[in-house]
């Protein structure tokens, strides 16, 4: 990942309890005021430049850029500016997929060898819904030793195919869940070869242009698109420019572009049934395993039902989300890599809910004896291949979580810590002998408990 993290739903959320309804337009003005603070927290943490979108059905709560779309030229950031979506583009090819089923084009049961003849002996279960839900056990190319070499490099969608095609399965399709680029990229392939069209002009042709998305489109190296911000990294001393990736590599994975207000279209036409049958777009909206659906990740978090997706690029970092029950719309989208934007979205829609958001700089840091932190040091085991281990280096707790960087705690109680460079916060728990026994991961509304091994 290009931002630090913690919890990345290894477990599925608990419903705590019954969602209450959004203020009223009346009570909703402090409300205003507390979503912008939001923002600007982040903003002033120089974790988040972007623009944010937050809207109950046709009205827009919340509208608005923060940071530079250009930095060189301190040209602000401004809701019509253009984004890379990243894996948000997932959406866009699900549905696509699911266009082409109601078409009678293909079958989402189809093995993806009735397409692909000559495909390796290993796809021979594998079908189009297995790549759809990341279900097909095709290992993401994204992860490969070599793909940091080959990003800047034009391809095609065979090439692109060609780079996994003879590699083995992680495991056997349907039998488990992997986030696998791989298979998004083979569902553009399979769409363009079954439609005839490129996966651009069948994006524009039957989603963006029936849906009035006229600021959304498949991202080009080359090509001047205005509007469009640029892409920046955190460096040590600040932004520095992003990365540089061809935007044929992503395809179908996640090259298209758009802003904050045609993804708002884009909700209001996927869920308003503009875009697919109500058949397909259950389809599209029920998860099969590890939550997640058709491009979507459908999930409950206190009790309320969100559809969403969030996307990282070179220089972008994207979310989308949706809570169906309350038609809320919140979108992040920036142009500095970061997980600030799925943070500030869940924060934006409890603000929203007129629930109580603690910032990080709002928190109150204590002095904890050595005696006590010691007590916390440990490994603790929130899933089979998840672990988090806390040691005390200078008087101070670390965290460090698999494969992810060391990062300071901070006592907020003896028992309560937070993070500074993640919104997350870690609670250790003791047995009536006083034996510290677990510990619980609280992060974007999910809670991960972990016992202590």
């Amino acid at each position: 990942m290009m931002s630090p993290r913690l919890l990345r739903r290894i477990v599925p959320a608990v419903s705590l309890f019954t969602a209450c309804l959004l203020y009223a337009q009346d009570a909703a003005r402090p409300d205003l005021a507390r979503m912008d603070q939001v923002v600007q927290s982040y903003v002033a943490g120089k974790r988040f430049m972007g623009t944010v979108l937050v809207a109950q059905g046709d009205k827009i709560l919340l509208d608005k850029g923060y940071g530079y779309a250009n930095l060189e030229w301190q040209i602000p950031d401004a809701p019509e500016a253009k984004f890379r979506l990243g894996s948000i583009t997932k959406q866009f090819t699900a549905a696509s997929i699911l266009l082409l089923e109601e078409r009678g084009k293909l079958s989402t049961s189809d093995l993806v060898k009735k397409y692909i003849p000559d495909a390796p002996a290993a796809w021979d279960k594998v079908t189009i819904y297995n790549l759809l839900t990341h279900t097909s056990g095709i290992p993401s190319f994204t992860d490969f030793p070599d793909y940091r070499s080959t990003e800047s490099t034009p391809t095609t969608p065979e090439k692109l195919v060609a780079r996994f095609r003879d590699k083995p399965l992680d495991f056997q399709p349907g039998e488990k869940w992997k986030y696998s680029n791989s298979g998004y990229v083979l569902l553009g392939y399979l769409l363009e070869k079954i439609s005839g069209q490129t996966y651009q002009e069948f994006v524009e042709q039957n989603i963006f242009k029936p849906l009035g998305m006229n600021d959304s489109g498949y991202d080009s190296n080359s090509a001047i698109i205005l509007h469009r911000a640029y892409g920046y990294a955190p460096g040590p001393n600040g932004p520095v420019n992003a990365g540089y990736v061809d935007m044929t590599i992503p395809f179908s994975a996640g090259a298209l572009y758009s802003t904050t207000h045609d993804l708002l279209l884009w909700e209001q036409g996927l869920i308003g049934g503009k875009v697919l049958s109500a058949t397909s777009l259950k389809k599209m909206t029920t998860p099969f395993k590890e939550n997640y659906a058709c491009g979507l990740m459908v999930h409950a978090v206190n009790g309320r039902q969100i559809i969403e997706h969030g996307g990282g690029i070179e220089g972008f970092n994207t979310d989308l989300a949706y809570y169906p029950d309350d038609k809320l719309t919140v979108v992040v989208l920036a142009n500095l890599n970061g997980g600030a934007p799925e943070e500030i979205a869940t924060k934006l829609a409890a603000v929203a809910y007129g629930e109580k958001v603690v910032l990080p700089s709002e928190r109150k840091e204590i002095a904890v004896s050595l005696a006590v932190l010691a007590q916390y040091v440990g490994t603790y085991q929130l899933a089979p291949t998840f672990s988090i281990v806390v040691t005390a280096e200078g008087g101070q707790l670390m965290a460090q979580a698999t494969n992810q960087p060391k990062f300071p705690l901070f006592a907020e109680s003896e028992t309560e810590f937070f993070l500074k460079v993640v919104d997350a916060e870690i609670e250790f728990f003791k047995n009536d002998k006083g034996e510290v026994t677990h510990l619980v991961l609280h992060q974007g509304g999910h809670d991960a408990t972990g016992s202590k091994k």
